[in-house]
């Protein structure tokens, strides 16, 4: 059994080989994928058409945009979200910080502790 065994994650990164690497890790540790997003439009559609129990959030994408809609989204659902950036918790929005931080450059386990941990503080929330 796997650490991220079954565990549903929407990825929202606007790379594509970040987002292809993303989901082989993810795949590997067990998860399954339910969508990759590299827009928030198509973040907020993909959630639209699936229940996901976590997702991970590149802060930036392109065109100027950020993941701060998919967030406020994924908390009025009740979703938890780790949200992976290079920026500290003090250069970022307030309803980012309601996601675990994990910061760029970070392992695959390190990202597999995020998506528990979030995972877990939701559940305790609950």
């Amino acid at each position: 059994m796997t650490v991220l065994q079954d565990l549903r994650v929407l990825v929202v990164e606007n790379d594509e080989m970040s987002a292809a690497l993303l989901q082989m890790q993810l795949v590997h540790a067990g998860a399954t994928v339910v969508g990759l997003a590299a827009s928030v439009a198509e973040a907020l559609r993909l959630l639209q058409a699936s229940t996901p129990d976590v997702a991970l959030l590149d802060y930036r994408l392109a065109r100027n945009e950020t993941s701060e809609p998919v967030a406020a989204a994924l908390s009025a659902r009740g979703v938890p979200f780790v949200l992976a950036t290079g920026m500290q918790a003090e250069q970022l929005p307030e309803p980012m910080l309601a996601g675990v931080l994990l910061v760029k450059p970070y392992l695959s386990a390190e990202l597999s502790q995020a998506l528990v941990r979030a995972v877990g503080r939701a559940s305790a929330s609950a």
